[in-house]
C-alpha cells in the first residue's frame, strides 16, 4: 500500500489539487489525511467525525488556495481548541481566461503571468489568435468563447479569472452568459459606459437577471486613469486583487464619467 506521501507526490506530479492534513497539536500529533476533490480521504486524525470535520474544512481552504491552522475538539466540535490541525493546500495555479485576441490582451496575459496565473487566450478568429502574437500565453485557443467555457466550466472556481476584451456583442454576451454559468470568481468586461448599456440590454434579453449582471466587473478595472495597455492591464490586475482580499477600491463599475 502507497503511503500518503507518495499518494501525494503522485497526484502532485499529474498537476491535480490536494490538502494534506496534520495534527499539530493535541491527541494523535502527527496524524495526516491527505484531502482530494472527488476522492475518498486518505489517512485518519483519530476519529471519523474528525476526519469529516477536517475534509470538508480542507476542501474549502484548497479551493481558496488557502494553508491555515485550524481548531476543533476531539470529534470535530467547532469552537474547541483540543486539537490543532495545519492544513496545506496543494492547489495548481489560478486561471485567467482572457476573450478576445485585442491589442489589450497582450498586456494583461503579460500582467496575469507575473501573478502567477495560467493564461488562455481565445478568440474564435484564427488570424488573430495565434502562438506569435501571444507567446507569454499557456494556451492560446482558437475557439467560441461559450463553447470553450463549456469545456472548462467545471474547472473554474473562485481564485480563477474571465476577462472579456472583445467588444462584439456576437463574442462578449455568449462569453459573459457562459462564464455566469461557473463558479469563476471575477468575470470583468472591456467597453465604455454607453458599450457596457447596451451589453446589459442584451443580456437581459437573453434570460440573465439582475445577481448575476451584479457579477460584471464593467468597465473593468480599477478607476487609475489607465490609458495604455499596460496601464489597463495593471488596474485589471488590481481590481481582481481587491475583489479576492475584500478590499474597497474605486472600481470604474461604481464610479461614472469617462473612463479616461
Amino acid at each position: 500500500m502507497t503511503s500518503i506521501y507518495e499518494q501525494l507526490r503522485e497526484t502532485l506530479r499529474a498537476e491535480q489539487p490536494a490538502a494534506l492534513a496534520t495534527v499539530v497539536e493535541g491527541p494523535n500529533a502527527g496524524a495526516k489525511l491527505l484531502v482530494r476533490p472527488g476522492v475518498d480521504p486518505v489517512g485518519d486524525l483519530g476519529h471519523p467525525d474528525l476526519n469529516r470535520v477536517v475534509a470538508r474544512d480542507a476542501l474549502g481552504e484548497l479551493g481558496a488556495g488557502l494553508t491555515s491552522t485550524r481548531h476543533y475538539g476531539a470529534h470535530g466540535e467547532a469552537r474547541e481548541r483540543d486539537v490543532s490541525v495545519f492544513i496545506e493546500s496543494f492547489a495548481p495555479p489560478p486561471r485567467m481566461i482572457i476573450f478576445g485576441a485585442v491589442d489589450f490582451t497582450a498586456a494583461l496575459a503579460d500582467a496575469a503571468k507575473l501573478l502567477g496565473y495560467r493564461v488562455t487566450v481565445c478568440d474564435a478568429r484564427a488570424v488573430f489568435a495565434t502562438r506569435q502574437r501571444f507567446p507569454m500565453a499557456d494556451e492560446v485557443v482558437n475557439d467560441w468563447p461559450d463553447r470553450y467555457l463549456a469545456k472548462v466550466a467545471d474547472e473554474l472556481g473562485p481564485r480563477d479569472a474571465v476577462c472579456v476584451l472583445t467588444h462584439d456583442a456576437k463574442f462578449d454576451v455568449p462569453a459573459i452568459v457562459a462564464a455566469l454559468e461557473t463558479n469563476v470568481g471575477y468575470l470583468g468586461a472591456m467597453g465604455s459606459r454607453r458599450t457596457h448599456a447596451k451589453r446589459l440590454e442584451r443580456l437581459r434579453e437573453a434570460g440573465v437577471d439582475e445577481p448575476a449582471l451584479a457579477r460584471i466587473m464593467a468597465p473593468i478595472g480599477l478607476d487609475l486613469g489607465a490609458r495604455t495597455p499596460q496601464e489597463t492591464a495593471v488596474s485589471i490586475c488590481a481590481e481582481i486583487i481587491a475583489l479576492h482580499t475584500g478590499r474597497v477600491a474605486p472600481s470604474l463599475r461604481d464610479a461614472s464619467g469617462p473612463i479616461h
